[in-house]
């Protein structure tokens, strides 16, 4: 006589996205032809409601009271979203199984009235924020020191509906739990930062099922639901989270990702001045986490930085990402003007290459005609979004060969209109196949500045090919100066005169920037 299915009883909570997760990995397992029962349990974390998790006392606040019972033998099988495990296990248990990655990215959620997509994270000065992680808090403040933070706790629908009610101008929460529960966002503005620009919460996105370290049966059931790549991925993320000995209340952010074979990983800790970003890359993910280790351990150096354009009150170059030894020296070498217009010519599709092409083409109040827009990196997305209301396409790649193809596979047989400068380097319009398709619009001209004086600077920032002819025209490269080019048509222009050793950022932006001047 056979013996009978062992069953196995799921412990979680019960918010809806706990249920969710516990009844996924339940049809998984019922997937392998298991017999499963699911058990709510109630966690301190639940019952207390009126303080943010940095003001909570201890640790594992959502799932202690589930982990006793695990150890108890009343469940067998704990179902977590990984970034509440406390990183050190208690004894006699071990996490199993790792799920796959749902997207790792925070979100933000955003009434109307207080969406400004031409301002970093697109939300309006002086906006309250819902979020009570001091995570999100941190990086909130250092992208944003003019809008409001107010404590935000409840499940995922609870936070949403105050937000509906108007307790907040905008919430921050989980991509991954928003998509799980498959909630309608419709009435909202939807932004979600780049998780390695807004550093996302160790192992964000991924499920952890826990087990007694003595159930060597159910073990070995949960290895045909472990996923290796997040594994080693998140692996990265809570050792360098083990080291600072911290929780869901610490103010600490890694994110990283297996790029065809390196792993590459993003930090971003908040201290008393702001928050200190750090990115290393390795081929062995051990080693990786100990060299951001060693990075975020570091002290902030004392350096002169030289920028060449105008920062902004806005800028990301302030002291809340560089910290107080930091002089930045901004100045703009090269002078613009515009080129008038009267008509524009037909196309499908418009695509700005630069905050200034696209400054200097609505300038003119054109008549676009309902033609779809298009636009590559942050800081022209914010130009072109103080003038159009509609963007259909943006790229967000470092790589501008990768954003042409991209973007000339999404346009097809479409004709596009480029608005540029009289001696620009037509870098998307080369990965057209056919010439026909595109459309140069001059609509401005530069000329380099030759009355200037920078005073000697550690690193030295370009911002453009003209930039650097400017610069170049009446500097040296000294020995020991640090450069930094915007992107690849930048370094092509420092390769010219004869500057080989610069840094590309790895990301597109000013915070690329920000992280090739600190590491």
């Amino acid at each position: 006589m056979n013996n009978p299915e062992k069953l196995i009883i799921i412990g979680t909570r019960g918010s809806e996205l706990a249920l969710w997760q516990a009844y996924h990995v339940k049809a998984q397992l019922e997937g392998l032809g298991k017999k499963v029962e699911i058990k709510i349990i109630k966690t301190s974390g639940d019952q207390i409601q009126n303080l943010s998790f940095d003001k909570m006392e201890g640790k594992g606040f959502f799932t202690k009271e589930i982990e006793a019972e695990l150890l108890a033998g009343t469940i067998d099988l704990a179902v977590h979203s990984h970034k509440d495990l406390e990183t050190d296990q208690p004894e006699g248990l071990k996490v199993a199984c790792v799920s796959e990655r749902e997207d790792p990215a925070d979100i933000l959620l955003i009434l109307p009235d207080h969406f400004d997509p031409s301002q970093n994270l697109s939300l309006k000065a002086g906006t309250i924020v819902g979020t009570s992680s001091a995570r999100r808090k941190a990086q909130l403040m250092a992208f944003r020191h003019d809008v409001q933070i107010k404590d935000l706790r409840g499940n995922v629908p609870t936070r949403i509906q105050k937000l509906r009610e108007g307790q907040y101008g905008a919430i921050v929460l989980a991509a991954a739990g928003v998509k799980r529960l498959n909630i309608d966002l419709s009435e909202f503005k939807v932004v979600r930062p780049d998780p390695r620009e807004f550093i996302a919460a160790p192992a964000q996105g991924v499920l952890g099922l826990q087990i007694r370290e003595s159930d060597v049966e159910l073990d070995k059931i949960l290895q045909a639901l472990n996923n290796p790549a997040a594994t080693k991925e998140i692996a990265v993320e809570r050792r360098v989270l083990n080291q600072f000995e911290g929780g869901c209340q610490l103010p600490l952010g890694v994110h990283c990702i297996n790029d065809n074979g390196t792993y590459k990983a993003w930090a971003a800790l908040g201290n008393e001045s702001g928050v200190q970003r750090v990115y290393a890359e390795n081929t062995n993910s051990e080693i990786l986490a100990d060299e951001i280790l060693r990075l975020l351990q570091l002290d902030m150096p004392e350096l002169t930085v030289f920028i060449s354009k105008k920062i902004t009150a806005g800028s990301l170059f302030n002291l809340r990402f560089l910290g107080e030894n930091i002089k930045i020296i901004s100045a703009s070498l090269i002078d613009v003007k515009g080129i008038e217009f009267i008509a524009i010519p037909k196309s499908d599709w418009i695509f700005f290459t630069s905050r200034n092409s696209a400054k200097y083409f609505f300038k003119q109040n054109p008549d676009t005609g309902g033609r779809k827009i298009a636009c590559v990196g942050s800081g022209t997305y914010q130009e072109v979004a103080k003038h159009s209301s509609r963007i259909d396409y943006v790229g967000n790649d470092v790589d501008i060969k990768k954003v042409g193809e991209e973007f000339a596979d999404l346009v097809g047989e479409e004709t596009v209109l480029f608005p540029i400068s009289s001696i620009s380097k037509r870098t998307v319009q080369q990965f057209f196949k056919n010439p026909a398709q595109v459309i140069d619009f001059i609509t401005y001209e530069t000329t380099e500045k030759k009355d200037f004086e920078i005073e000697p600077c550690d690193v030295l920032v370009f911002t453009s090919p003209s930039s650097v002819r400017a610069y170049l025209n009446k500097y040296p490269i000294k020995e020991n100066q640090k450069v930094v080019a915007m992107g690849p048509t930048t370094g092509k222009e420092l390769e010219l005169f004869g500057v080989k050793n610069y840094r590309l950022p790895k990301i597109t932006g000013e915070l690329g920037l920000v992280d090739e001047v600190l590491n």
